[in-house]
């Protein structure tokens, strides 16, 4: 059905907004990605040749391990953030108290609103190299300057914020499904726990598809946590652009990581939804 000519004027704004705020920054950096740079300079001038070269190196193997790097936390604290956040949004949305139900919404709400780098510090003050767990960890053998602990602690970094926004996700799912379903496949003779694997889980595949795409996008896309529990061992690929921008100056470079970021990031995430998606949906 073809837009109508008041519906049109009245997305009128809204496309404007989107194209000066997003379409044309990002047709900039898109095109500064293809700029020589010249060291000595702050970005590139404005009659620079185009080349190819700032994306070519991005096939060494510094740059290859920043995205790896970044991908494969960011999906690991996305599957255990879903682990989590699944139970604790069907808690909360069979809940029979409306008012615990209330009060627990407003708690994961206020989660998100908590500022990262109180949220980082915190983690920081407990288990980072000066934390008061220190003892207990080197008591047990663990070795807190570790790169393998490291990347533990920026995981549980990352759980901060996944946790809290997949169950959020999640309960309007849950709440949509019929508790009956379960129930009727109870009373068949079906475990609780089977039923509600073969019952309530895939019922709510939609949801539990959007909880870890919104999960995996905050995780990939992280600045703050990497940066400081990271202690320069464990970095994304947000904090190579940050430096690439900031401290060297070489937007060229910096734009073309960026480009490239946003395509594999639209990229997994498009083939994470069409192999996550049912067949039947497709048909």
């Amino acid at each position: 059905m073809r837009p109508t000519r008041s519906a049109l004027l009245l997305l009128a704004p809204a496309i404007c907004t989107f194209m000066l705020l997003l379409v044309f920054p990002m047709a900039t950096v898109l095109i500064e990605s293809f700029r020589e740079f010249i060291p000595g300079r702050i970005g590139s001038s404005a009659n620079a040749p185009f080349t190819l070269q700032n994306y070519t190196e991005l096939a060494g193997s510094a740059y290859v391990g920043f995205f790896l790097q970044t991908f494969w936390l960011g999906l690991i604290a996305s599957t255990i953030a879903l682990l989590i956040a699944f139970p604790l949004a069907y808690h909360i949305a069979r809940q029979r108290s409306r008012v615990i139900r209330r009060i627990a919404i407003a708690g994961l709400i206020a989660l998100m609103f908590l500022s990262a780098l109180v949220r980082v510090y915190s983690l920081e003050l407990t288990f980072g190299s000066a934390g008061f767990v220190r003892p207990l960890l080197t008591s047990l053998g663990l070795n807190p300057n570790s790169r393998t602990y490291v990347e533990v602690l920026v995981l549980i970094g990352l759980l901060h914020y996944a946790v809290p926004m997949s169950t959020l996700v999640l309960i309007g799912t849950v709440q949509n499904v019929n508790p009956r379903l379960a129930e009727a496949a109870q009373a068949l003779g079906a475990p609780r726990w089977k039923a509600h694997l073969s019952v309530t889980v895939p019922l709510s595949m939609s949801g539990i598809l959007s909880a870890f795409l919104v999960s995996y996008t905050i995780s990939i896309s992280a600045f703050v946590i990497p940066w400081i529990l990271g202690k320069g061992r464990v970095l994304f690929v947000s904090n190579l652009i940050y430096s690439r921008f900031s401290e060297v100056a070489n937007y060229p470079s910096g734009a073309a990581v960026s480009i490239v970021m946003l395509v594999l990031s639209l990229l997994v995430v498009y083939v994470i939804s069409k192999a996550a998606t049912p067949r039947w949906e497709n048909d």
